[in-house]
C-alpha cells in the first residue's frame, strides 16, 4: 500500500491508444506503436498519447526522464500524405477549419513537449520525417540509429512546418543551417546529423534503446527536484533576453535547491566519498 506521501507525488498512468508506455525506476519510455502507418502523427491517436504522457509526467514526481522512440522501422513519418492529397482529416476544410485542426491537433505536441518538466531523449530508430523529425527536435537530447533518416521535408509537398518545427530547429542549429535544411527539404542520414550536432551519438540499431535507457538512467540518478528545476532554467534561458531577470529566477531556484533534503544528502555523500541516495525531497 502506498504511503500518503507517495499518493501525492504519483499520478495514475494515462490510458494510451496508439503508444505503449514502459516505466523502469524513474525512467519512462514512450513507444509510438503504429508501425502499420510508420508511426504517422496526423491520422492516428499518437498526438493525444504524447500529450497525455507529458501531462502525466509533469504531475508524477516519481518520473525523472522520458525516452521517446518508435516501434518498427520508423521513428515517425510525420503527416499522412495520402490524406493531404485527398484533403481529409487535419488537412481538410477551409482556411479556418484547417488552422483550427492544427491548433487543436498536432500543435499540441509542440506545446506539450516544450512544457515537459523532465529531460527527454529521442531514440531515433529509423526515418524521422516532417513532423516526425520535428518531434525528435522537440526532445532535449537525440540518439540516432545507423538506419535513421531525418528531414524537414514539408516544402517538398508544398507546405510549411505547421507544427512549430522551424522554431525548434533554429534553436538547435542556428538560423542558417536550419534555413538550409528546411528550405531545401533535404533528408540527411545519421552520420550527417551527428556532424551537424543534431544528434549526440549514432548507435547500432540493436543497441539504440539500451543506450538511450542507459543515458536516461544516468540523468535519473540525479536529485529529482534539482533535475526538474535545471530543465526549467534551461527552457527559460532559451526565451529570455534579459540577464538580470534570468539571474533573479536562478536565485529563487537555487534557494529552493538549498532547502531540499537531496541537496544535503548530495554534499554529505560527496564529503563522505560515497554514492548518494536521493529521496526526491
Amino acid at each position: 500500500m502506498r504511503s500518503s506521501r507517495e499518493l501525492t507525488t504519483m499520478a495514475e498512468r494515462p490510458d494510451l491508444i496508439d503508444a505503449r508506455l514502459h516505466v523502469a525506476g524513474r525512467v519512462a519510455t514512450l513507444e509510438l506503436n503504429r508501425d502499420d502507418v510508420r508511426n504517422e502523427l496526423t491520422g492516428t491517436n499518437l498526438t493525444k498519447d504524447i500529450v497525455r504522457t507529458v501531462e502525466w509526467i509533469n504531475s508524477d514526481r516519481s518520473i525523472s526522464v522520458l525516452v521517446l522512440t518508435g516501434a518498427g522501422s520508423a521513428f515517425s513519418s510525420g503527416g499522412n500524405v495520402k490524406q493531404m492529397a485527398a484533403g481529409e482529416g487535419i488537412f481538410g476544410g477551409d482556411v479556418y477549419e484547417v488552422q483550427e485542426r492544427y491548433r487543436l491537433g498536432i500543435q499540441r505536441i509542440a506545446l506539450a513537449m516544450n512544457g515537459l518538466e523532465v529531460p527527454s531523449i529521442a531514440a531515433v530508430n529509423g526515418p524521422a520525417i516532417g513532423a516526425g523529425f520535428d518531434l525528435a527536435c522537440m526532445c532535449d537530447l537525440r540518439l540516432a540509429s545507423e538506419k535513421a533518416k531525418l528531414g524537414a521535408t514539408f516544402i517538398n509537398v508544398g507546405i510549411i512546418p505547421g507544427d512549430g518545427g522551424a522554431w525548434f530547429l533554429q534553436k538547435l542549429l542556428g538560423y542558417q543551417r536550419a534555413a538550409e535544411l528546411t528550405l531545401r527539404g533535404r533528408v540527411i542520414n545519421a552520420v550527417e546529423a551527428l556532424e551537424l550536432g543534431l544528434v549526440l551519438e549514432v548507435v547500432a540499431p540493436e543497441s539504440l534503446l539500451a543506450r538511450a535507457r542507459e543515458l536516461a538512467e544516468e540523468l535519473a540518478s540525479k536529485p529529482p527536484q534539482a533535475l526538474r528545476l535545471t530543465k526549467r532554467a534551461l527552457k527559460v534561458a532559451q526565451r529570455s533576453n534579459n540577464l538580470p531577470d534570468f539571474l533573479d529566477l536562478c536565485a529563487v531556484f537555487q534557494g529552493m535547491c538549498h532547502n531540499t533534503a537531496d541537496h544535503h544528502e548530495a554534499v554529505t555523500a560527496f564529503l563522505e566519498k560515497r554514492k548518494p541516495e536521493f529521496s526526491g525531497r
